[in-house]
């Protein structure tokens, strides 16, 4: 194997609404928490535990904005992404952080728009849906 592999895979829920920000010449970037739980059960107890990881996700241009319309705190998510450590200063002092940047996600379970569940977006925010609305109308023309 010639290369190195960054990918990351997680299915979770949102911590919290989308931040937004917006850049001159009209990029953006839009920051959530997702997260996601193991559940197990302690041998000795006989109790359930879930631990719940959280992790700091990062959606740009397109895709964000798609995001924010349709997204809020509590939805199901898919998402594909790299892993990206970053390093900034607060008060002289240094801070790390280590953030997922988002290269596909799947809406699983959105509040906002019913009919928008099970979609898939790739990096340029193009939509592509894989549940298509339910129609009350009868189709005579089924050969069954």
């Amino acid at each position: 194997m010639a290369g190195t592999v960054n990918k990351v895979i997680l299915i979770g829920h949102l911590g919290d609404e989308i931040k937004m920000h917006y850049f001159e010449g009209g990029n953006a970037i839009g920051r959530f928490p997702l997260a996601t739980n193991e559940t197990f059960t302690n041998r000795q107890t006989g109790e359930r535990i879930t631990n719940t990881d959280w992790h700091n996700i990062v959606v740009r241009n397109k895709l964000a904005e798609t995001c924010e319309k349709y997204l809020t705190k509590g939805d199901k998510v898919y998402v594909e992404g790299r892993i990206k450590n970053r390093q900034y200063e607060v008060e002289g002092q240094k801070r790390y952080t280590t953030e997922i940047h988002v290269q596909d996600m799947t809406f699983l379970t959105t509040k906002k728009e019913p009919t928008i569940a099970a979609s898939k977006m790739n990096q340029t925010g193009n939509l592509k849906t894989t549940q298509t609305p339910v129609s009350n109308k009868e189709d005579d023309d089924l050969p069954f």
